[in-house]
């Protein structure tokens, strides 16, 4: 081996590219290499001898190692000047940018600057409820008053990302353990327990404010600070109305303890002013309660995406002149050279440049068997190699890599708002006006007609209980819930929902059109049959056909090669090979004369007994085989045929569909008969044959003209047109990146399986969104009534407490988060 005087590394003599200077011939392992070494004409002596290794890099490099480049010694070390810019050229010092671009001098594109300081990734927070609230740092939601969360996910819980949930955790303890003793000194005479006189009034009254008062104002702080937001941005919401009710029970019950003399003696009892501090604590400490528990469920519909992202390793093996370090995953370059260790998570996606192993991709595929990976395949973000050692080339990084696309398809999905949502906003939106004004009414009303003497204070009573018990929490949770849940319901079964949109829409599709070719079948062919007519034994047509094969490049060929080797059977050489367009191959095996191609090649190249195997051609043909003649010395000898074979999961996920009641139609290239074949095994109500991408997406359109809501499966660029023209397009997660941007869900697993699951997933979220409106509504609509006093006149007196009303409140948002809950164990196969 030689050694590349630029890099540094071991060339073989015999394949290398050279250049003679001085006499002497230098080898090199790219024409970048060799560039740069002619560029310095007089300094080779230094640059073979005495220079600083450097690697070849990206474009121009090694098979595209991507080890970055230093720049050549000559004689003493070149200083480059201190730069902050993000992107230096490697051969040219002082050319710079902020961007990426090309060198001006020398033309070479300009790599990441490793001494440049980092730029913080901005971060964006985004409400929970309303997506297309952003803003680039933390507060509250201008419509709903939520605090705003970060729209990234990562792995790590930082002390930022949990900070709402400790504190309301916090809040509601402390409110929880006030509260609880102001509740039983207030319920006490109520039950026939004279705790007021035991304690004397000003005692019992007393008590209740120094136990309250940090339960309104400090852990009650953020609702009131949401409520004066609300009315100040005019956005009405659930914490207007909690501000208004308890903030109107606490302050009416200070004003009753400092300056009775204010309060109207139609106000008091027995001259004394009623006060409801009880109230407002309890309220506070269950509202409390219901932000916590939805908190918590937000929470855990993130264990999706923070499983997808736990699968990237944090670090990296990066290789750089020859040496080996471990770098932070975001310090990783398209480009550089990376070593993946036996169990390790691959870290980028990229190719192998160096050794052989076995990658588990089951977290993209679904299937439990290593794949084998030799220089020049691609691997995967997160996919684990299982046995040996080998060197990659970094491609896509950060943000590019397909787990990161399918981390963000997620956490964006789960942010995105459903039509059916519009409902619920719709109603909101006149919703809080129309409580402030019933609760305003129920005043009035009992303030005129309430019992003589304490009319005006039941009236503030019940008024506060309307306030409570309307409080739209159910209502503002019911269709985010459901998404989040469902959407991350779907990633854990390889099912990826672009946004809640298409989930809705997908709940009523009828038809499903399907590709052929990688959707219904393999995508590779495979060896089915080889026979042979008297005199030559099939195996020996085998051999003979795979033998002149291994020398062809068509598809066919590599089937064949595949089928002889599981057979066991060792190829000889071939000799004077021939490919002929459009026909076949010839050559010489073993000095007999081998030819291989249709019965038009047989044909002109007067094969005797051509016609003696047509009616078993036929016969394999319409069982969708591609058919392959065989001729040994000019004679018909035998044939070989394969099949694009079906995938095992694939008829009963047909089965499965029509059970939902789907039409399945089949839109394919290839041939009627293929086509014809593969539709009558499988039981496609419909299909279509020798289709362009254009057909396709015509065909499309023209089933959507006839009624039908359809959905759109494929794996191809050629599939992409049709996938965007569908109601609902779904890509194959082996398909092209194109079909996947086109799609509406992505299959990561590969198999129909995962439309079945997807109308599943649609159908029960759908179904849950509507139960968790119910659910809001009915609380609302039967509580109302209750709270304003409206059976009080028919029913032995009945009226809702403003506690009773905040339990009820909280119940109906427990209620809703439950159901939400129910979809993460939702059953889908």
């Amino acid at each position: 081996m030689a050694k590349d005087p630029i890099c540094g590394m071991d060339v073989d003599p015999n394949k290398a590219l050279q250049l003679e200077q001085g006499g002497e011939t230098y080898f090199f392992c790219s024409e970048h290499c060799r560039t740069k070494f002619a560029n310095h004409e007089g300094d080779q002596a230094d640059a073979a001898h005495e220079g600083e290794h450097s690697c070849c890099h990206g474009n121009g490099g090694h098979g595209g190692h991507g080890v970055e480049l230093t720049q050549l010694s000559t004689g003493p070390a070149r200083e480059r000047p201190a730069s902050t810019a993000a992107y230096i050229c490697p051969m040219c010092p002082g050319v710079e940018s902020d961007k990426p671009a090309a060198c001006p001098k020398c033309g070479m594109a300009l790599e990441p600057n490793p001494s440049a300081p980092k730029k913080a990734k901005k971060t964006i927070y985004t409400c929970p409820m309303h997506p297309e609230i952003e803003q680039d740092h933390p507060g509250s939601c201008p419509k709903c008053g939520m605090d705003l969360e970060k729209k990234s996910v990562t792995a790590e819980s930082d002390e930022d990302e949990d900070g709402e949930l400790n504190d309301m955790t916090l809040r509601f303890w402390i409110a929880t353990a006030l509260a609880l003793p102001v509740f039983l000194l207030a319920m006490g005479p109520m039950v026939g327990v004279p705790v007021d006189q035991w304690l004397g009034h000003t005692a019992y009254v007393w008590i209740q404010l120094i136990l309250s008062t940090p339960v309104v104002l400090w852990a009650g702080w953020p609702f009131f600070m949401r409520g004066v937001r609300s009315f100040l941005t005019g956005h009405l919401n659930m914490f207007t109305l909690i501000a208004v009710g308890t903030g109107a029970a606490y302050l009416y019950s200070l004003v009753g303890v400092f300056a009775p003399s204010l309060i109207p003696e139609a106000f008091k009892h027995e001259g004394r002013v009623e006060v409801y501090f009880e109230a407002a604590a309890v309220i506070i400490a269950l509202v409390l309660l219901g932000q916590l528990l939805e908190l918590r469920a937000r929470k855990k519909t993130s264990g999706a995406i923070k499983a997808l992202i736990a699968l990237a390793p944090p670090t990296a093996h990066r290789v750089r002149d020859g040496k080996e370090e471990d770098v932070e995953l975001d310090e990783v370059h398209s480009g550089d050279l990376l070593r993946v260790r036996p169990g390790e998570k691959i870290p980028v996606d990229g190719r192998v440049t160096e050794g052989e192993s076995s990658v588990d991709e089951s977290m993209l595929t679904g299937e439990p068997n290593p794949v084998k990976k030799q220089a020049g395949d691609e691997v995967i973000s997160g996919t684990v190699n299982s046995t040996g050692s080998f060197l990659m080339e970094a491609e896509k990084v950060g943000e590019d890599t397909v787990l990161s696309q399918i981390v963000d398809m997620v956490a964006n999905a789960q942010r995105s708002r459903a039509p059916i949502q519009r409902i619920a906003d719709q109603v909101a939106g006149y919703f809080v006006p129309a409580v402030l004004a019933t609760s305003l009414v129920t005043f009035v009303v009992w303030a005129i007609f309430g019992p003589e003497g304490s009319a005006l204070s039941w009236a503030l009573v019940n008024a506060v209980a309307v306030l409570i018990i309307a409080c739209p929490c159910a209502l503002g949770l019911a269709t985010p819930m459901s998404i989040m849940v469902g959407v991350g319901r779907g990633a854990s079964e390889g099912v990826l929902i672009k946004d809640a949109e298409v989930l809705e829409r997908m709940e009523k599709v009828d038809a499903v059109v399907v590709d052929k070719t990688g959707t219904l079948t393999a995508g590779k062919p495979k060896l089915t049959e080889f026979e042979s007519l008297e005199k030559v034994s099939p195996s020996g047509v085998l051999r003979m056909a795979a033998a002149v094969e291994q020398n062809s490049e068509h598809p066919l060929a590599r089937s064949i090669i595949a089928g002889a080797q599981d057979q066991g059977i060792e190829l000889p050489s071939v000799e004077k090979f021939d490919s002929i367009p459009g026909g076949g191959v010839s050559g010489e095996v073993e000095g007999r004369k081998v030819l291989i191609g249709n019965n038009a090649l047989l044909e002109e190249r007067n094969v005797e007994n051509r016609d003696a195997m047509q009616d078993r051609v036929a016969q394999l043909q319409s069982q969708g085989r591609t058919v392959m003649l065989v001729a040994l010395d000019g004679k018909m000898s035998g044939l070989v045929a394969v099949a694009d074979p079906i995938k095992d999961p694939t008829p009963e996920a047909i089965r499965q569909l029509h059970e939902l009641g789907l039409k399945v139609i089949m839109l394919t290239g290839d041939n009627q008969r293929t086509a014809e074949s593969v539709a009558k095994e499988l039981g496609i109500d419909d299909f279509t044959a020798e289709v362009r991408p254009q057909d396709k997406q015509d065909r499309v359109s023209q089933l959507k003209a006839e009624g039908y809501v359809v959905a759109m499966a494929g794996d191809g660029v050629n599939d992409a047109p049709a996938l965007a023209a569908a109601d609902v397009g779904i890509a194959m997660g082996a398909g092209s990146d194109v079909a996947i941007e086109s799609a509406g869900v992505t299959l990561v697993k590969g198999d129909l399986r995962g439309i079945v699951r997807s109308v599943r997933l649609s159908r029960r979220t759908m179904k849950n969104i509507r139960q968790n409106l119910i659910f809001a509504f009915a609380y609302n609509v039967v509580g109302i009534p209750i709270a304003a006093g409206v059976l009080y006149p028919l029913s032995y007196h009945l009226l809702l407490n403003p506690m009773i009303a905040a339990a009820a409140m909280s119940f109906s948002s427990v209620s809703v988060i439950g159901n939400s809950l129910r979809l993460r164990k939702a059953k889908l196969d």
